[in-house]
């Protein structure tokens, strides 16, 4: 008599690991090597090699370690996915999410220590955000704060570092990856609107359960508008006049878009997640642009 091992199919671990989610670190990472103001030439393999840790690998670890260690509250919200669904069969969604760790700090060694330090931080805050005793999520707050650091802040670092050779960025680039750490907050509130119901019963307190809908969603607004209402102005004090009206034109088309979306937050969160963090993206590179003479005169 012969058993047989019941192996997830490919389909439902590329579902699992949410390609649609590796923009914004990829996204960002690539602003890090734009603001570190190094020209490409002869880095373009460090580069690229830098994007595929950012997004298929690191990202792509913190998608499984939610899902597998959020596999009961999707069972509520989201039953179709893969692991609720049963095409991630048995204990397949923590061994993928195991094994996409190991496989993240093994290619990690290829950036230096900057890379493989900036790869470990990413996980660490991956596992803290969905596991417990941590399990960072179950506060907005913190939970938001986690995921923005490492989606934003953690990876444009990592990309001018990685450039510079291993130095320490810009002070200009660091406060610039801060800023859009604390947007990028509000962006992952607009993720909790569709997960209100199971998120409050199983204890998970996002801001849409903790503050109510209307307040969650004045809450998201303003931390993704203040921190690019501050990058306008150091755009302008540091003499970069047209870097900061760019920045500021993006910020008044999300701020038109953002009183619709204030008028339902829970029915247009992600008709803003679609339409208007695009412009808040936009906004990352130009400002990156903006730096790149400084970043090279602190060098």
């Amino acid at each position: 008599m012969s058993t047989s091992v019941s192996l997830p199919a490919p389909g439902a671990v590329a579902e699992l690991l949410k390609p649609i989610t590796w923009f914004p670190p990829m996204w960002a990472f690539s602003c890090g090597v734009v603001a570190s103001g190094v020209a490409p030439e002869g880095k373009w393999w460090l580069i690229s090699a830098g994007v595929v840790l950012a997004g298929p690998l690191v990202c792509a670890t913190s998608q499984a370690v939610n899902d597998w260690f959020d596999r009961h509250v999707d069972a509520i919200n989201e039953p179709q996915r893969p692991i609720p669904s049963g095409r991630i069969p048995g204990q397949w969604g923590l061994y993928i999410a195991v094994m996409w760790t190991a496989l993240s700090l093994m290619f990690a060694t290829l950036l230096g220590p900057w890379g493989f330090c900036a790869a470990a931080a990413g996980l660490l805050l991956a596992w803290a955000y969905s596991a417990p005793p941590l399990r960072l999520k179950r506060n907005g707050w913190w939970g938001n704060a986690a995921c923005g650091i490492s989606y934003e802040g953690l990876a444009w670092v990592t990309g001018a570092a990685v450039m510079a050779g291993g130095s320490m960025p810009a002070w200009q680039s660091l406060l610039l990856a801060g800023l859009y750490s604390v947007g990028a907050h509000g962006i992952m509130t607009l993720n909790d609107f569709k997960a209100i119901e199971g998120d409050r019963r199983m204890g998970i307190d996002s801001l849409p359960v903790l503050l109510g809908v209307d307040g969650a969603g004045r809450a998201a607004c303003l931390t993704m508008a203040a921190p690019q209402g501050v990058v306008v102005a150091l755009l302008a004090a540091w003499d970069r006049p047209w870097h900061a009206l760019a920045v500021g034109v993006l910020l008044g088309i999300q701020l038109l878009l953002m009183a619709r979306f204030l008028g339902d937050p829970r029915g247009r969160a992600t008709w803003y997640s679609a339409l208007g963090v695009n412009f808040f993206v936009v906004g990352m590179l130009v400002s990156a642009f903006g730096i790149q003479t400084l970043a090279r005169g602190a060098a």
